[in-house]
């Protein structure tokens, strides 16, 4: 049985359509977007409502607003084979570890200590950058924006895991030993 989808896959699905079919001006009114509707052009507003749910609250219209704006700018989505295990963190940690390493942990931190408030402003710092890499880093649209649905929560749970994909790769990439050193050990 197919697995049904989200309304968060079902807006991103719409959202690549408006991109592969070269939709350029949906894109330039979607990038012109900012996080709050009560300040978003009205033009904006046709392309986002239709997919808002019916009991929202105006934290969740924003994340809305604000994945379609950044989805905008950077409309490069992880491939289906490695969704689930592509959460913001690890976006982040395919950044070159070797360039500007403490720069780029420095900003992911304050990423993570944000509030919600002030939210909008790092993502499109992290979503600039995750663009401007040598190679262009996907993101999993879907994902992120379940995950700032839930940036509140009292557990931080979504700043947890995104931590754990971003250290926990750098940490794997770092331990692992050498083809020098395996044949050592054996």
């Amino acid at each position: 049985m197919p697995q049904q989808e989200t309304r968060e896959h079902a807006f991103v699905n719409y959202l690549k359509e408006l991109a592969s079919r070269g939709d350029r001006a949906a894109l330039a009114a979607l990038h012109r977007a900012v996080s709050s509707p009560e300040t978003t052009p009205f033009t904006t507003h046709r392309y986002v409502v239709p997919w808002l749910p019916e009991r929202s609250s105006p934290w969740r219209d924003r994340c809305y607003y604000l994945v379609a704006a950044l989805f905008a700018g950077h409309p490069l989505d992880w491939p289906s084979a490695e969704r689930g295990f592509a959460n913001f963190g690890a976006s982040f940690a395919r950044l070159d570890p070797n360039k500007e390493r403490e720069n780029v942990e420095r900003r992911f931190t304050a990423l993570l200590n944000t509030n919600r408030e002030e939210l909008s402003v790092h993502l499109r710092h992290a979503v600039a950058l995750l663009r401007a890499a040598s190679s262009p880093i996907p993101v999993d649209w879907a994902l992120l924006l379940r995950d700032i649905q839930l940036w509140n929560t009292p557990d931080h749970r979504i700043q947890r895991r995104w931590a754990r994909a971003f250290w926990g790769s750098r940490q794997t990439e770092e331990t692992q030993p050498s083809p020098q050193e395996a044949s050592d050990v054996r």
